[in-house]
C-alpha cells in the first residue's frame, strides 16, 4: 500500500534522482512537476492525487493521476487534449478537477497561463527576422587565404610565360610550332583575325526591251476604216443633195459597224500581246488608243453629222 509521507521523508532527507540543489534553493528536474520547485505540495512522487499541464508538439494536455490507479504504472496518469482557446481550456481545467484540492487547481491553472504566454512569446520571434551568429574556425580561414595567394601567383606565372611565347613567335625563333595546345593556338588565330572587307555591291544590269509591236501597228494601218477615211476625203466635190437623202436607218447601221469594226481591232489586240508577253503591252495599248482616236473617232463623228454620202454607205 501506498503512503505519501513515507515517500517524501526518503525522497527529501535521503536521495532523490530528480532533485536539483543549488545556492538559490532546490528544484525539481521531473516533467510531472506543476511548479518545477522540489516541495511537499508540488511533488508528483509524493502524492497519490496530483495534476499537471503537458505540452507535445505545441499541444497542451491536462495529466491527472489518482491513487485508484497506482497499482497499474502503464495506466497510471489520465490524459485530456486541452482546446488553443485559453478561456475553454480553463472550463475544460474546473470541470475535470471540480472536486480536487483549490491548491492544486490553482497551481494548474498558473502552469497553463504560463506556457500560453509562452507558446504567444515563440509566435512573434519566428515572425522576427533575426541575425545568427555563427562561428569561423581560423585554421580553415587561414587555409583558404594561403591558397588564394598561391592562385594569384600562379596566374600571374602563366600569364607572363604566355606573353613571352608570343613574343618569341613574332619574332620567328621557333620556325616550327611543336606540341602547342591547340586551344591557346585557336585562341590567338582568333585575336589575330583581320575583318574582310565589304563586298563590293553589284551594280544593277541594264536591260533593253522593244518599243511596241510593229505587227499591231501594221493590222491597224490595213484596216478598211483607213480607206473608208480616204475615200471620203477624196469625195469632197459631191452634191450635197445627196447628203439629205440619208435615213436614220442607215445612220445607226453605220455607226454599229463602225464600232463593231474599233471592239475587234482592240481584241485582237490584245490577244497577240497576251500570247507574245511582251514587256510594254501598256505602251502598245496607248498607241493603239491614239490611232483609233485619229482616223475611227472622227469618222464616227462624220456619220453623226450625216457628212457621208448615200454611194460610200452602200459600200460600208
Amino acid at each position: 500500500m501506498q503512503h505519501d509521507e513515507v515517500i517524501w521523508q526518503v525522497i527529501r532527507h535521503n536521495h532523490c534522482s530528480f532533485m536539483a540543489k543549488i545556492t538559490t534553493g532546490n528544484f525539481c528536474r521531473n516533467p510531472y512537476n506543476v511548479t518545477g520547485v522540489c516541495n511537499r505540495s508540488s511533488c508528483p512522487l509524493a502524492n497519490s492525487r496530483y495534476a499537471t499541464i503537458r505540452d507535445h508538439d505545441g499541444v497542451f494536455y491536462l495529466y491527472m493521476k489518482t491513487i485508484e490507479r497506482a497499482h497499474k504504472p502503464k495506466e497510471l496518469w489520465e490524459r485530456v487534449k486541452l482546446p488553443r482557446n485559453y478561456e475553454k481550456a480553463l472550463e475544460i481545467i474546473d470541470k475535470h478537477l471540480a472536486y480536487w484540492p483549490k491548491l492544486l487547481v490553482h497551481k494548474t491553472k498558473q502552469r497553463l497561463t504560463k506556457m500560453h504566454q509562452m507558446r504567444i512569446r515563440m509566435r512573434k520571434l519566428q515572425l522576427k527576422t533575426r541575425e545568427k551568429v555563427m562561428t569561423l574556425p581560423r585554421k580553415e580561414v587561414w587555409r583558404e587565404r594561403r591558397r588564394e595567394e598561391k592562385a594569384q601567383t600562379a596566374a600571374v606565372l602563366d600569364k607572363s610565360i604566355e606573353k613571352e611565347l608570343l613574343e618569341r613567335l613574332k619574332r620567328g625563333v621557333y620556325n616550327d610550332i611543336y606540341n602547342y595546345p591547340v586551344k591557346e593556338y585557336e585562341k590567338i588565330l582568333d585575336s589575330e583575325v583581320v575583318p574582310d572587307e565589304e563586298e563590293d555591291e553589284e551594280e544593277p544590269e541594264i536591260e533593253y526591251v522593244e518599243d511596241y509591236d510593229l505587227e499591231v501597228e501594221d493590222d491597224i494601218e490595213d484596216f478598211g476604216g483607213l480607206a473608208v477615211g480616204e475615200s471620203l476625203e477624196n469625195d469632197d466635190g459631191l452634191p450635197e443633195d445627196d447628203d439629205d437623202e440619208i435615213d436614220a436607218t442607215d445612220h445607226k447601221r453605220v455607226r454599229r459597224r463602225f464600232e463593231s469594226a474599233n471592239d475587234k481591232l482592240v481584241k485582237d489586240a490584245n490577244k497577240k500581246l497576251k500570247k507574245k508577253a511582251r514587256v510594254l503591252v501598256e505602251v502598245s495599248i496607248q498607241r493603239l488608243g491614239i490611232l483609233v482616236e485619229l482616223y475611227i473617232n472622227p469618222l464616227i463623228e462624220m456619220v453623226e453629222n450625216d457628212d457621208i454620202p448615200e454611194r460610200r454607205l452602200a459600200t460600208l
